[in-house]
């Protein structure tokens, strides 16, 4: 039956014919790549790792939403690039996405609205997050066919501004306004997140930090009691407490240490040598290393330390690092080893400008925390997507953005029938040849759980 308003009046003729638009295509979403991530999604068993640890008090007789299956709704819709709960009321039929939460395109329930989803967001307490927390670092042990020799840890944090009365929420003056200061652990080699932790908008103190890579370390050593696990920070994870942790428990460590007059009267002959030496290069500049050993005073004893100075136009820049490793020259520790680290300020970028992980605006810390879960389940669905990839293709190096606009938001039309289902993709889709490559490759490289 036509329509008897067009459905996009106003539209200019083509070629003196008249262009009108109607709604009759069929059962058609703009997340057609979403049937190939959900293959990652089962590998992986990510919805278990957040919705088995909530306490289910349901009577299972009214239950229409499974835990499973809204966890599942809100990181596919999330790597889909809707990172608010809202759009899954506009979403509770899009085909494919059903299809990804494991039910028929036509004749299933749609999937849980938004009330749903933040009814679930507030359930969990202190202790099911926990559960969770050490869910996501048991998922990165698995996430190995065999345990590996050596991990880096990159811990780092960022700010997460907030806007409104929330638990946790403070004035940070560096981040020009009130925020969170969550906690970010990534291993460095593969890029896999390890842990997400929502905290005050300040900064951590040093048994904080050591609290925290105590409970990840410990969990990491209960699976591989063998591997060699070196800890990589910036300057005010450098706490007395961070490396007396790494000594016990016999972790390497390369730390940013923030500079001192006592540090800089190691290094005084050195900076003006290099400065003298910048001088005579006619603007160009010259970069010097050296090592000594010391230690500050809350130290419980003397470490090896390694001064970068850089001297060049804009003056004289000297930056220092405290490590436990004792092979290596110091310019090898820092320039490969230490700057190595700024990867990590990457995936934090990944993480918030591809993801919105820093949407956390509900009123409670612990749904706040549950918020970050689910972003890193979206992160590992957009990860495991892209290393599943040949190691040279230029995919391996593709932004999360360019991996959802070019494998996700793909047209399609689903077509329910008695005895099948079946996913009509453009004729001319460019990364047809990707997606068959995928869901050739992903058995074989994410784990079964």
């Amino acid at each position: 039956m036509a329509e008897a308003t067009p459905f996009l009046p106003g539209l200019s003729p083509v070629s003196t014919k008249p262009l009108t638009a109607t709604r009759d295509a069929g059962n058609l979403s703009s997340n057609g790549g979403l049937v190939v991530l959900r293959e990652a999604a089962r590998r992986l068993d990510l919805a278990a790792v957040i919705a088995d640890s909530l306490p289910d008090t349901r009577n299972p007789l009214f239950v229409i939403h499974s835990y499973r299956a809204m966890v599942t709704a809100r990181m596919m819709a999330i790597a889909a690039g809707y990172e608010d709960a809202d759009d899954l009321d506009a979403l509770r039929h899009d085909p494919a996405l059903m299809i990804a939460c494991e039910r028929a395109p036509e004749t299933g329930r749609g999937i849980p609205s938004q009330p749903t989803i933040s009814r679930l967001e507030n359930l969990a307490d202190t202790r099911t997050l926990y559960r969770i927390g050490t869910g996501f670092i048991d998922l990165f042990c698995r996430s190995y066919a065999r345990p590996p020799a050596s991990i880096v840890l990159d811990i780092d944090d960022t700010d997460d501004m907030v806007h409104g009365q929330q638990e946790l929420a403070l004035f940070n003056t560096h981040a020009g306004g009130h925020c969170f200061q969550p906690i970010h652990i990534f291993e460095a080699g593969s890029g896999k997140p390890i842990l997400s932790l929502l905290r005050p908008g300040k900064r951590p103190s040093g048994e904080e930090i050591a609290r925290v890579l105590a409970h990840v370390i410990h969990r990491i050593r209960r699976r591989w009691p063998r591997v060699a696990i070196l800890v990589r920070g910036d300057g005010h994870y450098c706490a007395p407490e961070v490396l007396d942790l790494c000594r016990a428990q016999h972790v390497d460590f390369v730390l940013g240490l923030p500079t001192t007059s006592v540090l800089r009267r190691h290094v005084a002959a050195l900076e003006t040598s290099t400065t003298a030496r910048a001088a005579a290069a006619e603007g160009g500049a010259v970069r010097r290393f050296k090592e000594f050993h010391d230690a500050a005073a809350s130290w419980s004893r003397v470490e090896r330390i390694v001064a970068r100075v850089e001297a060049g136009p804009r003056g004289c820049d000297t930056r220092f690092i405290v490590t436990s490793l004792t092979k290596g020259s110091g310019k090898t520790l820092y320039e490969a080893v230490y700057c190595a680290r700024g990867q990590a300020e990457n995936h934090i970028k990944a993480w918030k400008a591809h993801l919105a992980a820093d949407r956390t605006s509900c009123t409670s810390a612990a749904a706040n925390q549950l918020r970050l879960f689910l972003h890193a389940g979206a992160y590992w669905l957009l990860w495991t997507l892209r290393a599943a990839l040949p190691r040279r293709s230029p995919w391996r190096r593709a932004q999360f953005d360019t991996l959802r606009l070019r494998l996700i938001k793909i047209a399609a039309r689903v077509v329910e029938m008695k005895t099948r289902i079946t996913v009509h993709l453009p004729s001319a889709c460019p990364v047809a040849p990707v997606m068959r490559l995928l869901l050739e490759r992903l058995p074989r490289m994410a784990p079964i759980c």
